[in-house]
């Protein structure tokens, strides 16, 4: 580690970015955050903060002056940008790493050439790509970049689900649809040197494409567990990935494992583990990018956690909490429907 700690500059201001400038303040390291966001709410945790659009060269040059170390909170930063700010100023994880995870077909690739099983899929340029590749339906037609919850994802039951009038202006992925029986996660934060630390999987639950409810432990076999742990192992090696990254599984009906997509940052489902570990993914985030000595974590208690959505955030800014049910408050300024808003912790004996 460096003998005078790093300024650790975050791209992205939205609650994972306030978890991650909390998460440096513990280890007294200071954060500078900048976001095209004016209203993001990691201002209130950063030590300053800098609003900017991403391909502001003058506001680019000013942050990179101002830190020694740079990591995002979200993936779909132009890979060119992070480029850019790697030549003076160490960006992790690598931007390479964003150029496979932005794109589902090189991300689905990168994976199968590992002999890890997927969803099985196909690439889409055109309608008539859909038709010679009937047998992925009933299936979901995801744009091939820039998707997350929910956003750009088609739901496909047969041929005549193709609308004559779409025009494939964009590429897309078709996969097959899953006959699902549970979803998890693993989470897995890699330092410099290579060593590792794998939370345990946690089983998630969502609803309208959104995560709704995570807990551990996951009711699973340990085949699964262990099998889920040593992918997710495999595939930050292969990337040499360094902080934390999530890799999000769908089990089916006869007990496959498969992987639906990577996460390059901190994930939502690892929210509890601010309270069921001594150490965080957030902290382990940190800790890595800014080469601290790996330690390793330590489970506390078993948890559940719940996401607050839209207007039920009102709800819970009134309400009282027991002993070992921790509400955490986002503190955005505007509420929409489905809107991430905050989440409720209850850890479990």
């Amino acid at each position: 580690m460096l003998s005078d700690l790093p300024v650790l500059g975050i791209i992205g201001g939205g609650q994972l970015g306030s978890m991650l400038c909390q998460a440096a303040k513990k280890l007294n390291i200071k954060t500078v955050v900048i976001s095209d966001n004016q209203e993001g709410p990691a201002q209130n945790y950063s030590n300053q903060f800098i609003f900017a659009k991403y391909d502001d060269q003058n506001k680019i040059k000013e942050f990179i002056s101002k830190v020694d170390v740079v990591t995002f909170e979200f993936e779909n930063i132009p890979v060119d940008i992070l480029k850019r700010i790697d030549k003076e100023k160490k960006v992790l994880p690598k931007p390479d790493i964003n150029k496979i995870i932005q794109n589902r077909k090189f991300e689905k690739t990168f994976v199968n050439k590992l002999s890890i099983e997927t969803t099985k899929w196909a690439y889409i340029e055109k309608a008539g790509d859909v038709k010679k590749n009937s047998k992925l339906l009933p299936g979901i037609l995801k744009t091939n970049t820039l998707g997350y919850d929910g956003h750009g994802q088609f739901v496909l039951n047969s041929l005549e689900d193709v609308k004559k009038d779409w025009c494939f202006t964009s590429d897309y992925i078709l996969e097959k649809k899953v006959n699902l029986k549970k979803e998890i996660s693993v989470i897995i934060t890699r330092f410099i040197n290579g060593e590792s630390f794998i939370y345990e999987p946690i089983e998630n639950l969502h609803k309208d494409q959104i995560l709704k409810h995570s807990k551990i432990p996951a009711e699973i076999n340990h085949q699964i567990s262990d099998q889920a742990q040593i992918n997710a192992k495999l595939i930050a090696d292969k990337l040499d990935y360094v902080g934390t990254m999530c890799v999000e599984y769908f089990i089916d009906q006869k007990d496959n494992l498969l992987v639906n997509e990577i996460a390059p940052r901190v994930h939502n489902s690892g929210h509890l583990t601010i309270n069921a570990f001594n150490i965080s993914q957030f902290e382990n985030h940190v800790r890595a990018v800014c080469d601290f000595k790996f330690e390793k974590s330590q489970k506390k208690t078993n948890a559940e956690m719940i996401n607050i959505l839209g207007n039920e955030i009102e709800e819970y800014r009134s309400k009282s909490f027991k002993d070992g049910e921790f509400f955490f408050d986002y503190e955005k300024k505007f509420i929409k429907e489905k809107r991430k808003m905050g989440h409720l912790t209850i850890l479990k004996k």
